[in-house]
Parts: C-alpha cells; structure tokens; sequence
C-alpha cells in the first residue's frame, strides 16, 4: 500500500506530498507524521489489503476532533495498493505454450514454464519467462500458489496434464486451466470424481481454455487464453 498525504489544512506533522509504504509483512517505508494519525492510517492500509473489491481509498481526519491529537489541523490520506506482477506458470512447452508464455509476458504477467525436456525449454523459446527444467506434476505438487498464482497446464501428455490438474486443484490459485476439448475435460472430471475429488474440486479448473474465439492456431489459441487470464485478474482486482 502506499500512502499519499494530498492535502492538509492548519498544523499537520506533513504536508501533501509525502508518502509511506505499508507492506503485507508490516514494514514501512517513509512517514506521514507519525503518532495516532500514522496508526490510523496503517490500520486502513490492512483493511484496504484484505478487500479484494477495492484498489484505493481516500481518508479524512481532524487531528484533534478525531484523533485526540494537539496539532488541531486537517489530513487527506489517499491509499493505493500497488502490488507484485501476477504469476503465470505454463506447464508444458510446447508450441501453444511458447505463444501463451510471450504474449501473457508483455501484458504484464510473471512467467514461469515448467518441462522435463531441455530440447523444448530453452532460452531461444521462451526468452522472457523463468525456465524450470523439471517434471511438470512434481513441481505442480510443490506449488504453494496464492491469489495472484495462475496455471495453464499445456504438456504434451494428457496423463501428465491430468497429474497436474490434480496437484493443483487444492492448491489455492486465481486460475487454473488445461488445455484440450470438451470431451478431454469431461473424461479428466469423470476420472477425478471415481478418484475421490470433491465436486467442488472437479469444478476447479477451466477446460476448454479461453474465450470462446474460434481459435486454430497456436498464436490464436494463446490469444483466447490471455484474454481469460486479463478477464480473471481486472475482475479479480
């Protein structure tokens, strides 16, 4: 969160301008004046982080009125989340993957893909996404995820692509998609409901992947599912 005092009226410990950084963990960066209003405003920033609805939030106090304090001027505090990159992790690298890993970078995702095979995963690919040169389900089953984690499972193994689907769907994540048709998804839900997943866990993921575009090509299809990842995140925020 950061904190911008723009404006103030009578004695005020700042003045509009300065700043302080509220960090998850607790730390701060910068002052706004410190004592009672610092706190007060410290408090917001949390509510503001827990409330997934709202990304800013102007506060307004009277220093004496409100807050007990001896300056007895006015404080306008506008707080704005401001928050890491949203993490894409591609599994498979394939040829949809490669387009998908390129265009989700330079709408602003984090890329990470993740294949076994070195001849598919390299630096020429996929020159702007994080490379783990790994067994797709191992690391999927190591994923720790969050609200900011999204998953395309695109391997080139549809048993492979199920083991991650099954790793991660009680993994907590923005999204989580596969790639394939209609009656794939229905085969992977059908396998994973005799196989003891919730309902609600079958419900997990999306597959077919993407907007519904009529989409054929590598670069089309990357396109439909960037745009659904676009959707989840302005949406989400």
């Amino acid at each position: 969160m950061v904190c911008t005092v723009i404006a103030s009226a009578g004695s005020t410990p700042q003045k509009p301008g300065s700043r302080m950084a509220v960090s998850d963990d607790g730390t701060l960066t910068g002052t706004i004046g410190g004592g009672a209003i610092e706190k007060q405003v410290i408090d917001a920033a949390f509510e503001l982080m827990k409330d997934p609805a709202r990304s800013s939030h102007t506060l307004e106090t009277h220093l004496t009125h409100d807050l007990g304090m001896c300056c007895g001027g006015k404080m306008t505090v506008f707080l704005e989340k401001h928050g890491l990159a949203a993490r894409l992790f591609v599994f498979g690298a394939g040829h949809v993957a490669k387009e998908l890993a390129s265009l989700a970078h330079h709408v602003g995702f984090s890329v990470t893909v993740v294949d076994e095979r070195p001849d598919w995963l390299n630096a020429e690919r996929f020159p702007h996404a994080a490379r783990k040169l790994e067994q797709p389900d191992v690391v999927a089953r190591s994923l720790t995820g969050g609200a900011d984690t999204y998953c395309c499972v695109t391997t080139h193994d549809h048993p492979l692509d199920q083991a991650c689907v099954e790793a991660l769907v009680r993994t907590p994540l923005a999204y989580l998609g596969v790639i394939g048709s209609e009656r794939k998804a229905l085969r992977f839900r059908q396998r994973m409901t005799a196989g003891g997943f919730s309902e609600e866990e079958v419900a997990r993921f999306q597959s077919p992947m993407g907007v519904a575009i009529a989409a054929l090509t590598p670069q089309e299809i990357a396109v439909s599912i960037v745009a659904q990842l676009i959707s989840v995140r302005r949406n989400a925020r």
